[in-house]
């Protein structure tokens, strides 16, 4: 049988690049998926903690930074067939504890937060025109979880135009199988996967420019 990266490697391996104007979204980084008691739990402290890093050097580099979250009305006649499909979606019903942002992550004044009811960052909302209308042309994804609402808001990212680039260490799954087969599908056809490292180093020269 081939080898896996020598069959990618025939189709794909192209570089998308880093933009000139990007923002920083952080996906669904809620209390559910870091207690125990939750069906969400993932143990993803190590991603948050990434995500934060890279958080600060987007503030630094005074690029737009979006949080996303999952709320439902208290009838979930908003979450469709996904609410149905998806037992764990009753813990975002509106006022769930689970729903809440976990510590280290409270929303700045200067942060924009989108609340979604599917699991792309994009459907629904009003992420692309946001980001189109401020001349953005790159989304660096974060978040919970790989396999996922960031999968999902990938190919949607990529879908609407953007240079997409996920950060590895700042995205988190409830196991290291679908995280990284996800980051390898995503780095082959729809985006670039980076290292916190990488990301950083590249929000340095956009603060550089500015």
């Amino acid at each position: 049988m081939t080898d896996l990266g020598e069959n990618y490697a025939k189709a794909y391996g192209q570089k998308a690049g880093m933009g000139k104007r990007p923002a920083l979204v952080l996906v669904d980084f809620v209390e559910a998926y870091f207690d125990p008691e939750c069906d969400l739990y993932s143990d993803v402290e190590d991603a948050l903690a990434s995500a934060l890093r890279v958080r600060e050097a987007a503030h630094e580099a005074g690029i737009p930074i979006i949080l996303t979250r999952v709320v439902y009305h208290p009838s979930a006649i908003d979450g469709g067939r996904f609410f149905k499909k998806a037992r764990p979606l009753r813990f975002f019903l509106e006022g769930s504890p689970m729903g809440a942002w976990p510590s280290g992550l409270e929303p700045r004044a200067d942060e924009l937060i989108i609340s979604k009811q599917y699991p792309s960052a994009f459907f629904g909302t009003s992420l692309a025109s946001t980001l189109t209308a401020a001349g953005v042309d790159q989304v660096i994804l974060t978040g919970l979880t790989t396999s996922g609402c960031i999968r999902a808001s990938c190919v949607d990212s990529v879908s609407h135009g953007f240079i997409t680039t996920v950060v590895k260490e700042a995205c988190g799954d409830r196991h290291d199988g679908p995280h990284e087969a996800n980051l390898f599908d995503m780095d082959a056809k729809y985006a670039d996967v980076v290292s916190e490292k990488e990301i950083i180093a590249f929000l340095g020269t956009v603060k550089a420019k500015s």
